[in-house]
């Protein structure tokens, strides 16, 4: 009807409206204001204060003019995510910020959001955060690592900025890795920061683990490995192990075929994500996927937030906490994580649609989101013990075929691969405790240590007939 327009709804704490560009001065100090309480928000320009859309003119010369506000009068330096949105025939500007190293000025003034309001900070509060911005500074992914630029994977890279500016996340035109890792606060010249280490360089930053079981206990291997490398080529193989050790069905819809997995695909991706961005890096233990008959769990080292339980996360009612803020904030621009603490949530609502059980699990120096598998409709198990197939056989294999790979196969093939590894090597690698691969080693009586300390090497004998 004439006279009526279409509605956003109401300013937030986290949303503000303005009519036009013309008013971007109070639009930047009301990013500014957002950014110091909620580290992110969105506004939007050709909307009034009600909510109603009334729309304006833009022009790539407009929202370049938005780019170059926030640019030049917003400190510290953001990268927003501007778009054009049409409502009802109407056109705006949507501009989404994110931000982690408060407080933030907007023309050498900080201010706070306060219901609609942007408020002129209170000085102890600045300097309260001023203090916790020091400390971030200082913290593991802002120091300068021993890696140059010059170290980075290429591909990994490349497949990263091509994401980055399909999402539109990063818009400028520059695709040398120099110019870009620091404009990401990644680097310090041609040096990069431990955090950009992390993200792109294959090293030993990172470490994966990765095992199937032949039952629901941690005891009989069918497969294990381990790898180290960038985070972003981690994933990858993470997510091509996980699609490989799943069952997967097949639907049809008329002539066409679609393959369902038993976990959601997506949602396996998320807690991998999560579990390489929130990690503690400075621990040097490794993210871990361990794949049994009726499960799948995805481990992080690095204890959850206290007094915060993970399902206040996946309902969606805790803003985000960040232990490595570059690394995260690398992995928004790309969309590879999602902003205002969602991968709980995200993987909360996939399982949900997919009838997909899960459990997260708090522990003490670490957090483990667990996957149950064969929980859908369909798949003919429904969890219980009369249907799990006997312990001794693996989940790819036949059934009532024996598998013969056993912990001392494991520790055999350690030893051949390496004469010179030790005891809690292959526990690491088995996932076992140093005891209980000493006692295993007893019984082998065909495998001997000759020489000693550091010197001494495993022997592998000839076995009896």
């Amino acid at each position: 009807m004439p006279g009526q327009y279409y509605s956003l709804g109401d300013e937030t704490e986290r949303v503000e409206f303005k009519k036009s560009t013309g008013e971007i001065k109070e639009a930047v100090i009301s990013i500014s204001a957002i950014l110091n309480k909620h580290g992110g928000g969105d506004l939007y320009f050709g909307v009034k204060n009600n909510g109603d859309v009334i729309g304006q003119e833009i022009t790539d010369k407009t929202t370049r003019e938005v780019s170059q506000a926030i640019g030049s009068h917003l400190r510290p330096v953001i990268y927003p995510e501007i778009t054009k949105e049409i409502y009802d025939g109407r056109t705006v500007i949507h501009v989404r910020f994110e931000g982690h190293t408060p407080p933030y000025t907007a023309y050498n003034i900080p201010r706070i959001r306060v219901a609609d309001e942007d408020l002129v900070m209170a000085q102890d509060i600045y300097d309260d955060m001023i203090r916790m911005r020091d400390d971030f500074r200082k913290s593991w992914e802002r120091q300068v690592s021993e890696y140059h630029i010059a170290d980075i994977d290429r591909a990994v890279f490349e497949r990263y900025l091509k994401r980055a500016r399909e999402v539109g996340r990063i818009t400028f035109d520059n695709e040398d890795p120099e110019s870009v890792l620091n404009k990401l606060e990644l680097a310090n010249g041609d040096f990069l920061l431990n955090a950009g280490a992390a993200l792109f360089v294959d090293c030993g930053i990172n470490d994966l683990q990765m095992a199937k079981f032949a039952s629901n206990e941690r005891i009989t291997f069918t497969d294990i490995r381990r790898q180290t490398g960038s985070i972003l080529g981690l994933v990858e193989i993470a997510m091509q192990y996980l699609i490989d050790a799943m069952d997967w069905r097949a639907e049809f819809g008329g002539l066409h075929r679609k393959e369902i997995p038993e976990v959601p695909v997506d949602a396996l991706r998320e807690a991998v994500i999560n579990a390489f961005a929130h990690r503690q890096i400075e621990s040097g233990q490794s993210i871990q996927l361990m794949v049994y008959r009726n499960r799948i769990e995805i481990y992080s080292p690095g204890a959850f937030p206290e007094r915060i339980t993970p399902e206040e996360f996946a309902e969606g009612n805790q803003k985000a906490i960040r232990r490595n803020k570059l690394i995260t904030q690398a992995l928004y621009y790309s969309k590879d994580m999602e902003t205002f603490a969602s991968g709980l949530k995200k993987i909360k609502t996939l399982c949900d649609e997919a009838g997909v059980k899960y459990e997260f699990q708090k522990e003490a120096y670490g957090f483990t989101v667990v996957f149950f598998r064969h929980c859908g409709e369909g798949w003919g198990w429904s969890g219980s013990q009369e249907d799990i197939v006997k312990d001794n056989v693996p989940h790819d294999d036949p059934h009532n075929v024996p598998h013969e790979e056993t912990l001392a196969d494991l520790i055999e093939t350690a030893i051949r691969e390496n004469p010179r590894t030790t005891r809690a090597i292959i526990a690491e690698k088995a996932g076992v405790s140093v005891k209980t691969i000493a006692r295993e080693l007893k019984k082998m009586d065909h495998i001997k240590y000759v020489g000693s300390g550091s010197n001494g090497q495993w022997v592998i004998e000839k076995k009896p007939e």
